[in-house]
């Protein structure tokens, strides 16, 4: 066991061989279930995005692109045949996807904001974000526990890369419904650039393999 798994590794008993390949099972299928919904959740967030002309909602469709590609990184290390061997580097793809995510929002949400424009009303867009606020923290949840049991950094900073989506859809929501009740075009773009300030601390933990302390 190297320095960083065994700071990753949740307290208690260290797995077996056996529990160690039930996990890696567990953490593959719950990737390739991540990677499934971001797929879907992209495609309705950019397309009601477009029909509404709400910047939130594509750049809200942008982000689950960001989360394939850390879910990508992720399946991608335990492909193979020593997981380990390909933590760094799963690691970095993962940093990566945090900073392209946090650029893309900080600079959609300004361009929003120095336009002024209010989107129009989004049914689509609202249900989408109720039901990724129920989906995303469950899915984050079950890739966490199973990453901290396994020693996994990579694992855990995917799982911290889903409950983002989480945070992002409760501002999504929250600008969504602000914007319809009271008219606040702002609200979602100024709420937006605290969360890309996270994104880039959750960034800089992934580059470091700081995720699981």
């Amino acid at each position: 066991m190297t320095a960083g798994e065994a700071d990753c590794r949740a307290p208690g008993a260290v797995p077996d061989e056996g529990r160690k390949a039930l996990l890696r099972r567990r953490i593959r299928w719950l990737v390739a279930g991540t990677i499934t919904y971001n797929v879907i959740e992209a495609l309705v967030a950019i397309a009601a995005g477009a029909v509404a002309s709400s910047a939130a909602l594509v750049a809200f469709g942008l982000d689950s692109v960001a989360e394939v590609l850390s879910a990508v990184a992720v399946a991608w290390q335990f492909a193979g045949a020593d997981p380990e061997r390909r933590e760094r580097a799963a690691l970095r793809m993962i940093a990566v996807s945090f900073f392209l995510l946090a650029a893309y929002v900080a600079g959609d949400s300004v361009w929003s904001l120095v336009r002024s424009e209010a989107p129009e009303h989004s049914t689509a867009g609202i249900v989408l974000a109720a039901v990724s606020l129920v989906i995303m923290p469950v899915l984050s949840g079950a890739q966490r526990r199973a990453g901290r049991e396994l020693g996994s950094a990579s694992a855990v900073a995917d799982s911290k890369q889903t409950l983002l989506c989480t945070y992002l859809s409760a501002v999504l929501l929250g600008g969504l419904l602000l914007n319809t009740v009271f008219g606040w075009s702002w609200a979602d773009p100024v709420a937006a650039l605290v969360i890309a300030v996270v994104v880039v601390r959750e960034g800089r933990e992934a580059w470091r393999g700081d995720h699981c302390c």
